[in-house]
């Protein structure tokens, strides 16, 4: 029974967090004592002579603070105790067992049923009552913890909605931007062109191209506009629209002559106009790095501009390999640049290849970059007997290889191949 004198105080004071209590006891006398000062402190009250009686009760009424007797017959305090919190939900309730029982092993006991705190019978008013005043925090600081997480778990439900409709908005980015590359590889006579894109995400900022106005008339590029995400793909999709293989009156790199057929304009003049268009548009800061050729399929005349973008690799039929161009400055960036048109001629089983820096700024497993002379032994590596698509899959694929596993792909991996085998 409570000894002491019960101590007056306003009745909310210092139990916020509690408003209703259970109190469990087979003795009529105890719970009276019991009740009458949980009232007096404020408390709704509600009373059971058994561990089975307080089960029902918690199922239609769950209290915030639980005071139960150890021993009482049928089922025990223990048992009652360990019965409540296998059938808690989210309202948590704080549990003092009111016990003789002062032993460690039992005190230990009762925290592994689930009880929150002991009293020792007889119990003191004012002990219960600073007993529960300690209760009544951490149950306002487990519930604020709980509403925080219920808010968390709100915002993550509705960031899931967002992500997925993101997602969904990518993925249909992703097929436009396919759109752009309608095929990756074309016969033009007995040579080909075979192209290679993959973005790191769902979309990309690099673009690969080719388009013919006539017979023994080609064009191709590579392209790789700054930054990533859906920023650079829209500008790949705007310049897909420059360099349409379709359209060809939109196209910047054709001129109609004589109301009758396109003529291939040169590469440096084609990065000019580029240069301007960019430059004209106060809204866009990105740039892009290039190469844009055109060749006379009768004589293997290639000629080639480069924008800022990696070297052409031109692999020759007698096993020989060179690194084309001598750099230039990205289109985009300053206005008014004059672009250098770079010449040569290639022999029928010569082939060249544009690759993005996705390639030759690739992280190895050792922490470096491949390098031009890392893709240079990676070309050489691929099967001799393979060209065109599978060439381009299999250097890939090789890539995928020798790349860190921490690291992955962190940029768009892109080519353009071109294979000569004259008119």
């Amino acid at each position: 029974m409570l000894q002491g004198n019960s101590v007056e105080a306003e009745p909310e004071q210092g139990f916020g967090a509690i408003r209703k209590a259970l109190v469990v006891d087979d003795s009529r006398l105890q719970r009276r004592i019991l009740v009458g000062s949980l009232r007096k402190w404020g408390f709704e009250v509600i009373e059971a002579d058994s561990g089975q009686a307080a089960m029902e009760i918690c199922a239609e009424n769950p209290p915030d603070l639980v005071l139960s007797d150890w021993v009482m017959p049928g089922m025990s305090g223990l048992e009652f105790c360990k019965a409540f919190r296998a059938g808690e939900t989210n309202h948590y309730a704080y549990f003092i067992l009111l016990t003789s029982k002062s032993e460690k092993n039992e005190v230990a006991q009762g925290l592994d049923a689930g009880a929150d705190d002991f009293l020792i019978k007889p119990v003191s008013a004012d002990e219960l009552r600073a007993r529960i005043s300690a209760g009544a925090r951490i149950l306002g600081m487990q519930r604020e913890l709980s509403d925080k997480n219920r808010l968390i778990e709100q915002a993550l439900d509705e960031l899931k909605l967002a992500h997925d409709a993101i997602d969904k908005d990518l993925m249909q980015a992703r097929k436009i931007q396919d759109s752009l590359v309608p095929e990756l590889t074309r016969d033009f006579g007995a040579s080909r062109v075979s192209l290679l894109l993959k973005p790191c995400g769902h979309i990309g900022g690099d673009l690969v191209g080719m388009f013919s106005p006539g017979v023994n008339r080609l064009g191709f590029y590579s392209i790789d506009v700054s930054g990533h995400g859906i920023t650079s793909a829209m500008m790949t999709a705007r310049l897909g629209g420059y360099l349409s293989s379709t359209y060809f009156d939109q196209n910047v790199a054709m001129e109609k002559r004589f109301n009758r057929f396109y003529a291939l304009l040169p590469p440096e003049e084609v990065a000019a106009t580029l240069n301007s268009r960019l430059i004209a548009d106060t809204g866009i800061e990105e740039y892009f790095t290039m190469v844009y050729a055109i060749v006379d399929l009768r004589n293997g005349h290639l000629k080639m501009v480069q924008a800022g973008h990696p070297h052409p690799l031109v692999l020759r039929r007698d096993g020989r390999a060179e690194f084309l161009g001598e750099g230039g400055v990205p289109i985009g960036l300053l206005p008014d640049i004059p672009y250098q048109r770079v010449d040569t001629y290639l022999e029928p089983g010569d082939r060249l290849l544009l690759y993005s820096d996705g390639f030759t700024e690739c992280r190895l497993a050792n922490g470096e970059m491949l390098e031009p002379e890392g893709l240079l032994d990676l070309v050489r590596g691929c099967d001799a007997g393979r060209g065109g698509q599978e060439f381009l899959d299999d250097l890939f694929w090789r890539l995928t290889q020798i790349m860190s596993p921490e690291h992955g792909l962190e940029d768009d991996v892109s080519a353009t191949f071109f294979e000569y085998n004259g008119a």
